[in-house]
């Protein structure tokens, strides 16, 4: 009888369903961090061109702050929707020494999916500014 229940407890019969829940578990855990990665880095590299596009827009020698905060808004909107185009800014500030036009954009940092902090992720666009002779 000892020796039956020993061999029965020894065995590896029934490891391998168990095993590959785990590893499967641990694939998907991995393979959706990996696209929330890279969904969060698009939001923000698509975010800080469109700030980037925006501050050159507003240093334009005929347009004002106003101008480029309204072309950064309708980028973000376009590319990513309105939920990410809320909380621009720009302000005329100096920049590596020049005068410069800066464009701030505040829009959520997605944790899950499309879900995440407001104004979590915040990124800054910059251009010089354009003047007359």
């Amino acid at each position: 009888m000892l020796l039956t229940v020993r061999a029965v407890w020894s065995s590896e019969r029934g490891s391998a369903p168990a095993e590959f829940v785990m590893v499967s578990a641990l694939l998907t855990i991995m393979t959706l961090s990996v696209m929330q990665l890279g969904l969060t880095l698009h939001i923000r590299n698509t975010v800080l061109d469109a700030a980037a596009e925006g501050a050159r827009y507003a240093a334009l020698a005929d347009n004002a702050l106003p101008d480029g905060v309204a072309r950064t808004r309708d980028l973000i909107t376009t590319a990513l929707g309105p939920l990410y185009a809320g909380e621009v800014t720009a302000t005329v500030g100096s920049y590596l020494g020049h005068p410069s036009t800066i464009m701030t954009v505040r829009v959520p940092l997605p944790l899950i999916g499309l879900i995440g902090l407001d104004g979590g992720l915040e990124v800054v666009g910059h251009a010089a500014m354009e003047t007359l002779p």
